[in-house]
């Protein structure tokens, strides 16, 4: 089809009115280009409706890139100048057939070239350039990032040693020929901790294996290692966590610590076995970040002077609640590290250990063998402490044994999943713990979350209509009249967030409070009352997180229940 049967085929189908035609070739004139590119450009024509248009006149396929499965193995195929130059990437490869995505199918040219770099036939599709170039992008910043940690796996060692005990049997399965995978995976360790992650996930699927770090809560792709590498970087995280290497049919879990510079860091690492091999998940512990304290960690000051106000009792329970990944246990070691002191005899019971602190007594529990969390707690009561952390109250034995523990002169700290800090004490309740026992241990009761923080370095303030505000139930005053977000830079990753803090509510049983949870008042009854003494709930504190500019609405609504609305 020649450029003039294009342009009058899109305006006898309506693609183009005759008016935005003379407007683009105008234009085209003036500042040169194509006459396709031109009506894009100035917004007459939406290129995937010039890209159906032509593959229906053509009879080319015609694919979106977001609907396909893109294989790394399949791209690379294609060298990285080759497909830039012809916008091309390929979507599919059967036997020596490749099927390429290209924003001009119709450019022979560039088909032989494909054809000669790859020595295969080559079919092409439409895609709109868009799509296909932000794919490479994604596909060649990955590859980069892996090509520099193979580079500097090559060069040189890593400024980070490994504290390991390995037995002579593993250190035979460490060969001369391993040492470049060896510095790999302890490069991927340190860009992991460079770069904030809590997490590493080595995953395996059936035709990839990915790497991917979970910063400030959300999961980011980081390297895309070569599927054949997958067997040797398990073998060699397993070695580090002291498990067996042979084992691939049931799930292990260990741990290993490094050294970075002077600080030691410590991995809790889980392997489970998946239907195209074994995935590892690596949960970084860093025991410096216990030492900032709770303010460090987000809470407000009313909300802190309540904590240290419970926490300076010489007995009592004091839970911290919410769900999965939302700072528990953070929380816990944070105060542990601020009650730990020569005088005081701290005993944890836990599953598992994460944070190791010098000075404490940390024990793990084992259920398999019959050591669970009640017994570990009767055998720590009878070991004078005066300090006791329960990892979790999960069953109506452990919660009778921890609600006396905490009558009979310690004070006792522990978790529960529940949504709010009221809920503590009915779910205890349905554990079968009497109430006028919890009553009478429970000191405070913390419900908490965590929320993305905005970056420091591109924050940038922004407008929130007023519509939006009112169809959420909001009416705020905002500090500086403005609401802020983060744009995205190097600094975080282009996420627009840097680091997390803690939403949090904190119930405290005052002898209103008590007598309320005697009588087996609902959470409803209890919380209402809270909040008519002052207790300011969750939601109320992401608001006045948000109105100060730390976060972003759109957080405050991810982190926050549906059900404050």
């Amino acid at each position: 089809m020649s450029e003039q049967e294009i342009k009058q085929l899109l305006i006898e189908e309506g693609w183009v009115s005759r008016e935005a035609m003379d407007r683009a070739c105008l234009a085209m004139q003036e500042r040169g280009g194509g006459l396709v590119e031109m009506l894009i450009q100035e917004g007459f024509l939406k290129e995937k409706d010039f890209i159906s248009f032509m593959s229906r006149h053509l009879g080319i396929p015609f694919i979106s890139i977001a609907s396909v499965h893109l294989d790394p193995d399949w791209i690379q195929l294609i060298p990285q100048k080759l497909a830039y130059r012809y916008d091309s990437i390929i979507v599919s490869k059967l036997g020596n057939i490749l099927t390429v995505a290209m924003s001009n199918p119709l450019n022979l040219e560039a088909i032989d070239d494909l054809k000669r770099a790859t020595k295969m036939q080559i079919i092409p599709v439409f895609a709109p350039v868009s799509e296909i170039r932000a794919a490479l992008d994604d596909y060649f910043e990955n590859a980069g990032h892996l090509s520099q940690i193979l580079e500097l796996a090559e060069e040189a060692d890593a400024d980070i040693k490994v504290i390991e005990e390995i037995s002579d049997a593993e250190a035979l399965e460490i060969k001369e020929t391993d040492v470049p995978l060896i510095k790999m995976v302890n490069l991927v360790l340190q860009d992991a901790i460079k770069q904030r992650a809590s997490d590493i996930h080595f995953e395996r699927y059936e035709e990839r294996f990915r790497v991917r770090y979970r910063i400030d809560g959300v999961l980011k792709e980081a390297v895309m290692p070569p599927i054949k590498m997958h067997p040797s970087v398990v073998a060699r995280l397993k070695i580090l966590s002291l498990l067996d290497i042979t084992e691939k049919r049931i799930p292990q879990d260990g741990r290993f610590k490094i050294k970075l510079g002077r600080k030691e860091i410590n991995f809790r690492v889980s392997v489970l076995p998946t239907y195209f091999g074994e995935k590892i998940v690596l949960r970084i512990l860093d025991a410096s970040s216990l030492g900032h304290g709770l303010e460090k960690l987000g809470f407000t000051k009313t909300n802190l002077e309540k904590v240290q106000d419970a926490i300076s009792k010489p007995y009592g329970m004091v839970l911290i609640t919410g769900p999965t990944g939302s700072g528990k246990s953070t929380t816990l070691y944070s105060i542990l590290n601020q009650l730990n002191t020569s005088e005081r005899n701290i005993m944890t019971v836990e599953d598992p250990v994460e944070y190791l602190i010098e000075g404490i007594t940390q024990t793990q529990v084992h259920p398999e063998i019959g050591f669970t969390f009640a017994g570990g707690l009767r055998s720590l009561l009878r070991q004078n402490p005066d300090i006791i952390l329960v990892g979790e109250i999960r069953d109506s034995e452990t919660a009778d044994i921890a609600v006396k523990a905490a009558l009979t002169g310690h004070l006792l700290f522990s978790t529960l999943h529940t949504n709010s800090a009221a809920g503590a004490v009915t779910r205890l309740v349905d554990m079968k713990a009497e109430p006028f026992l919890i009553g009478s241990s429970l000191l405070v009761s913390v419900a908490q979350r965590l929320c993305r923080k905005i970056c420091e370095n591109c924050r940038q303030s922004v407008e929130i209509p007023k519509e939006v505000l009112s169809r959420l139930g909001l009416v705020l005053t905002l500090p500086s009249g403005k609401a802020f977000q983060g744009k995205g830079c190097n600094q975080c990753h282009g996420s627009g967030y840097h680091g997390r803090m803690a939403v949090s509510e904190v119930l405290v049983v005052d002898d209103e409070i008590r007598e309320m949870i005697t009588r087996r008042k609902s959470s409803f009854g209890i919380e209402t009352r809270a909040v008519e003494k002052g207790m300011k709930t969750l939601f109320e504190d992401a608001i006045a997180k948000f109105s100060a500019g730390h976060t972003t609405l759109e957080e405050i609504l991810r982190i926050t229940s549906e059900e404050n609305f």
